[in-house]
């Protein structure tokens, strides 16, 4: 699988569903159909866009993309669609040069696409300055 993922300039999407254990503690079992329901959706716009899934866990994706805007649009796709299920996903995109060692990448890049990530509220889809910067290119 590693070697469908992009190399050189690389441009990573982070996901969270917001909220998750107080929606699984009220929906119980479920959950389960609604976590399914966004792997879909998610997976589908990753998919549309040429984005590699590199990891999930849970409810979270790690995507990767050769192009700044496929990324952008992978995002932009899946809160659309998100939006009519009710969940809130917070999402992250941040581009760089990671090292695409045995373990899958590594390095302060992708540090930095999770901490934009982190940075979001539901719903939202937040950029780092080098992946807005590539967008007006």
């Amino acid at each position: 699988m590693r070697e469908k993922f992009p190399t050189g300039t690389v441009t990573f999407l982070f996901t969270d569903v917001e909220g998750s254990t107080r929606l699984l503690d009220e929906l119980g079992e479920g959950y389960a159909e609604v976590l399914a329901e966004h792997h879909r959706v998610v997976r589908e716009a990753i998919d549309e866009h040429g984005g590699v899934e590199v990891d999930t866990q849970g409810d979270a994706f790690f995507v990767s993309f050769e192009r700044a805007s496929d990324a952008v649009a992978a995002a932009a796709a899946a809160q659309e669609s998100l939006a009519s299920t009710g969940l809130r996903v917070r999402m992250g995109i941040h581009t760089g040069e990671p090292l695409l060692a045995d373990t899958g990448y590594i390095g302060m890049d992708v540090h930095r696409a999770a901490r934009v990530m982190s940075a979001g509220h539901g719903g939202q889809i937040v950029l780092s300055q080098t992946t807005r910067d590539l967008l007006d290119e």
